[in-house]
């Protein structure tokens, strides 16, 4: 076998295999937002429309809500910082945050009245921000897991090269995220509208299952879904 074959292989292991996690991952973003959605009354990781959302209730007067969810958009990017940090803290990156993901998502689950409403909705959101670590790329292709306005504009921007010749099809691997979080949402409207807050727990078991199956991911592949950080340290 050739050194180039060789190469050839080992990158369709690694695009294959980040695939089936964005896949796996977008799908319990998608099944989480429409729990989340049923229980809330808002979303818990979609954050344009968060945005404006609490732009139209402070127009309308509805002050509260709109403090609600600004504070949600914080709660979000506090999240996304949060899962960068477990991901660099351990050598399992990918266990590691899909670990304390699936951990606040059931601590959500317990706080049933209605006076943990609001911190319940908060983990939500902070657990679906923090999600958002376990994988950023693919073979250096920018991967979105809880939200795919950019995943679909990417796609469509391919589909335009396409059409004027250029035949790269790595623009293909896009499409994937909104293929995940559509047949998600539809198991998580289906879940949330029997179970209601209860839906949290199989959402949060679905988070664990899939963390342990990337126990079996190997290391050479693992390590190649997220940036590296490089930390430049001053001197005294």
């Amino acid at each position: 076998m050739t050194r180039q074959r060789r190469r050839n292989i080992i990158k369709a292991r690694r695009t294959g295999t980040g695939i089936a996690l964005v896949a796996a991952i977008s799908f319990i973003a998608g099944m989480t937002d429409a729990v989340g959605l049923y229980v809330s009354g808002d979303f818990v990781s979609f954050m344009t429309g968060n945005t404006t959302r609490a732009a139209v209730s402070m127009e309308t007067g509805i002050y509260a809500h709109a403090v609600k969810l600004l504070f949600a958009i914080v709660a979000f990017v506090a999240g996304n910082a949060g899962g960068i940090v477990v991901a660099h803290k351990f050598d399992r990156r990918i266990f590691a945050v899909l670990m304390a993901v699936g951990g606040l998502l059931a601590i959500a689950a317990l706080l049933r009245d209605e006076a943990s409403g609001l911190v319940q909705f908060y983990l939500v959101v902070f657990a679906m921000g923090m999600v958002n670590a376990a994988v950023e790329h693919i073979e250096g292709l920018p991967i979105g897991l809880t939200y795919v306005t950019g995943a679909l504009s990417r796609f469509g921007r391919g589909i335009g090269r396409f059409l004027l010749g250029e035949r790269s099809l790595d623009w293909g691997i896009q499409i994937v995220p909104w293929l995940g979080m559509i047949t998600g949402a539809i198991c998580g409207a289906v879940l949330g509208a029997t179970l209601h807050s209860d839906a949290l727990w199989v959402v949060a078991a679905s988070v664990f299952a899939i963390g342990f199956a990337t126990l079996v991911i190997p290391r050479s592949l693992r390590q190649r879904y997220n940036q590296r950080v490089k930390i430049r340290r001053i001197a005294p």
